[in-house]
This record gives structure tokens, sequence and C-alpha cells, in this order.
């Protein structure tokens, strides 16, 4: 028993140790700014078949809500799938990544995020001097 217990408390130490040295790399505007146009092509490619994906999933959702007779579950399935889905083109999207992340107060956000952001305000992003791109209002 008691070599038992000790081979636990080795690998919870050994997994500890291992978690502590792997480096996290944080998704933000800094990490966007670093990939080159190709990376940058299918990180946006394979987020997109990501939301495919969850996109699909909600059609089980969908089923267990009337099995389950949820109420309001159409309105709560529809606003998911409508968040979830990525309706531009990949090339479109790095654009507008670049557009959002050249003003530096959107550099500390995650690129889910961003991709939200730029769901629910269909592309506009605001004016600023360092995103001559931005439409004026």
């Amino acid at each position: 028993m008691k070599k038992f217990s000790a081979g636990v408390v080795v690998g919870v130490l050994c997994s500890w140790a291992l978690a502590m040295a792997a480096s996290s790399v944080e998704h933000n505007g800094l990490f966007w700014k670093e990939l080159n146009a190709s990376a940058k092509s299918g990180y946006v490619s394979g987020y997109a078949d990501a939301m495919h994906v969850s996109v699909g999933k909600l059609d089980n959702l969908t089923v267990a809500a009337d099995l389950f007779h949820w109420k309001g579950a159409k309105k709560i399935i529809h606003q998911l799938s409508r968040e979830l889905s990525v309706d531009s083109r990949p090339d479109e999207l790095v654009k507008r990544l670049d557009d959002l992340y050249s003003n530096g107060k959107y550099s500390e956000l995650d690129l889910g995020s961003a991709f939200e952001f730029l769901t629910m305000r269909n592309g506009d992003i605001p004016e600023s001097p360092e995103n001559p791109h931005a439409p004026a209002k």
C-alpha cells in the first residue's frame, strides 16, 4: 500500500511539474499579428470548420428540446446557431481581424471573442487613427 501511495504522489508531482513547465499561448491580437498570411488563413478556416461542426451538433439539442418540451428552446437554439455561424470567406475574415487588431485597444481580445465581436457588429470596427480601414460613421 505504501508503494502505491508513493507512486500516486510521484505521479501527481510529475504531472504538476509538466503542467507548470508547459508554455501557454494566448490567442489574442499579439498572437494574431505574429502569424503570416497562410497561418492566418489556416487559423480562420479551422475555426470556421469547428463552428460548422458545432452548428451541426445543435440538431441534437433541438431533438432533446422537443423530447423534453423545453419552452423557448427554438429561440435559444436559433440564436446559438446564428452566433456560431461563420458566413464570411476566410480571406475576408482575415482582413476584418487585421482591421480589428490594428486598433491597439483590441489587442488583448482573444480570437474567439474577436470572431464573436465581428459577428455581432457585422464587421463594423470603430474608426481610430491606428485603423484607417475602418468604415466611417
